[in-house]
């Protein structure tokens, strides 16, 4: 009895008939969640890294390290892809598609739908086709999400087959990835995830193999969970989602994100002149906060927020949602000048009285 709906240009699974079972699996067993209606995108050509270094903000992926027969290690990246004002087309990871050692072999991005077409369109400009073609190869793979507790303790057991231990998976840090050899069209690429406050591995693989992987995970007790409980956790987390919280109205800095997306050794990337301006000698007028509503309904996105004592706005919602051992929690854009942590009124300047944090890794 699932229900669906759509979040920021995505059809999705909100629930599977029963939101609290969801979130107790996610709290304190295991669940997973299939977010294939994300695009992934495959790199290829004769240069397909040097040409992405000019457009995106972060590093390039290394080439992968062998760690035992049939399983590598290496990093997934995260980046951002920006205009030439500084402005947020999309967000990425760039991982490796094999276990090549060759330094410019294919890459496959890892692209939230809202950003997609805008992602696409500019590398279309901007990358020649000889030297990166860009392919979406979405239909053919598949990304799951297992997160919980015992996550990895059943990706181990499960999926890995003891290849890799519980011990490495809990190790990772946010975006190692691994690389294994299931046997399939494509290898399985496991990535440590930090975008939820439970621990959380990205599985991305083909297609068939991806769905043989739900229902071993369903036969070691995992529950699928949907968007309800995936958008409570991503709030706890504190981390915002492109098309909400970091659209193309927004610079990395003001959305907290650039600590891990921009890469400020590297050399020219479109949009550098503004971030690196930025970092010298300036700052941003608004920043990405965390918002703590108590038992407040959840708000609508753009929601104005109020200081004390003002009849103009100083911020705004742009992503809300309850968790049942938080109450209701949001993203919002607030002015510099505002107080952090301190209070702010939602939705009018007498409206009921809410908390503003910092984000939890700014």
């Amino acid at each position: 009895m699932e229900r669906r709906g759509e979040l920021r240009g995505a059809d999705v699974v909100r629930h599977y008939g029963d939101p609290p079972g969801e979130w107790t699996a996610a709290t304190e067993s295991v669940a997973m969640r299939d977010r294939s209606h994300r695009v992934r995108l495959l790199l290829h050509g004769r240069a397909p890294a040097s040409m992405l270094k000019g457009v995106v903000t972060g590093r390039m992926p290394d080439v992968l390290e062998a760690l035992e027969p049939g399983v590598w290690q290496g990093r997934a990246e995260y980046s951002v892809v920006l205009t030439p004002k500084g402005r947020t087309l999309s967000d990425l990871r760039l991982m490796r598609r094999d276990a090549s050692d060759d330094a410019e072999g294919p890459l496959v991005a890892d692209v939230p739908r809202a950003g997609s077409d805008a992602l696409r369109a500019h590398w279309a400009r901007f990358l020649p086709p000889r030297m990166c073609a860009v392919e979406d190869v979405s239909a053919e793979t598949g990304h799951l999400t297992v997160m919980g507790p015992d996550a990895a303790a059943v990706l181990a057991r499960a999926v890995l087959g003891l290849r890799v231990d519980t011990e490495r998976l809990e190790a990772m840090a946010e975006d190692d990835a691994l690389q294994v050899d299931i046997g399939g069209a494509w290898p399985l690429t496991v990535v440590r995830s930090c975008e939820v406050s439970v621990s959380a591995w990205d599985l991305i693989s083909d297609r068939e193999s991806i769905s043989v992987l739900i229902g071993t995970l369903e036969g070691a007790s995992a529950r699928i969970v949907g968007s309800g409980v995936w958008e409570a956790l991503r709030l706890e987390a504190g981390r915002p989602a492109f098309g909400a919280d970091l659209t193309e109205d927004h610079i990395p800095v003001e959305a907290g994100v650039h600590t891990r997306a921009i890469d400020y050794q590297k050399g020219c990337y479109t949009g550098q002149e503004v971030i690196v301006r930025i970092r010298d000698r300036g700052h941003v007028n608004r920043h990405l906060r965390r918002l703590v509503l108590g038992d407040a309904p959840v708000p609508p996105e753009g929601t104005p927020l109020f200081a004390a004592g003002s009849e103009r706005s100083v911020g705004e919602i742009t992503s809300a949602a309850t968790s049942p051992r938080r109450g209701t929690l949001a993203l919002g854009y607030v002015r510099r000048e505002v107080e952090v942590p301190g209070p702010l009124h939602l939705g009018a300047p007498d409206g009921p009285e809410i908390r503003v944090e910092p984000l939890p890794d700014a």
